[in-house]
């Protein structure tokens, strides 16, 4: 696997960290002189952009008189937000904030193939996997805040009682299916997307990739949003009250 020149610069200057990290948790490096992949340099990339940006835009924000990419991100925040009462309902508010930061990790891990020099991490397995598992997680730690880990198990035995022993063992494999779901649909897309605008980008002339990159961007933009909406049923079928 070819190595991107970031990823190369984090291998001569922060090679240490990455192996301290990497034996912390009981999975050495294969090459110790190069324990940083393509997919984590760039990850940590998007990471790094993220905790950046709002120290960078906080002096352009106004309440008064807007700019473009402060009027951008409202709109895309109060889309989020009315999908997410939409779906959810009632108190659907205190759930924003994750959906939000997946929303951008993941549009901005997609669109950063786009750069020339770069990849989305999000086309390796590792990386939609992580993502799949904290949607996991949090969808059944907001079940179980909201309301206890009985009633959280309760939706597991679906509305009928005497189906219970039947329907408790379909609906738990149908959980532990979700984020493995989740990670082949954001992977499988991302990844043929690279590959589709790589090829054109070599073989075809200047006209044909900047459609296909027109596509990348629009498959970009509609994997972060239907991962993010998933993760939106899977909490409100999570937190919602119903009789059992």
């Amino acid at each position: 696997m070819h190595e991107l020149w970031f990823t190369a610069l984090m291998n001569q200057y922060l090679a240490g960290p990455a192996n301290a990290v990497l034996n912390a948790f009981g999975q050495p490096a294969a090459n110790p002189a190069k324990p940083w992949t393509n997919y984590m340099a760039m990850e940590l990339l998007v990471i790094g952009f993220l905790l950046l940006l709002p120290l960078l835009l906080r002096p352009l924000l106004s309440v008064a008189k807007p700019g473009t990419l402060q009027q951008s991100a409202e709109v895309v925040w109060e889309a989020l937000r009315g999908q997410a009462h939409d779906v959810i309902g009632h108190g659907s508010d205190k759930y924003i904030y994750l959906f939000g930061t997946l929303f951008v990790f993941i549009l901005l891990s997609n669109l950063l193939g786009m750069i020339p020099t770069f990849e989305s991490p999000t086309m390796y397995p590792a990386v939609p996997l992580g993502i799949a598992l904290i949607s996991f997680l949090y969808y059944n730690w907001a079940g179980i805040a909201e309301q206890g880990v009985i009633g959280h198990l309760k939706h597991f035995a679906g509305p009928v009682w005497w189906l219970a022993w039947f329907m408790f063992p379909l609906e738990i494999i149908s959980h532990c299916i979700r984020p493995m779901s989740l990670t082949i649909r954001l992977y499988a897309n991302m990844f043929a997307g690279e590959e589709v605008t790589l090829s054109f980008l070599s073989l075809a002339p200047i006209v044909v990739p900047v459609l296909v990159m027109a596509l990348h961007f629009f498959v970009s933009i509609l994997q972060a949003f239907i991962f993010t909406v998933l993760t939106m049923v899977y909490v409100g079928g999570a937190v919602a009250h119903e009789d059992h």
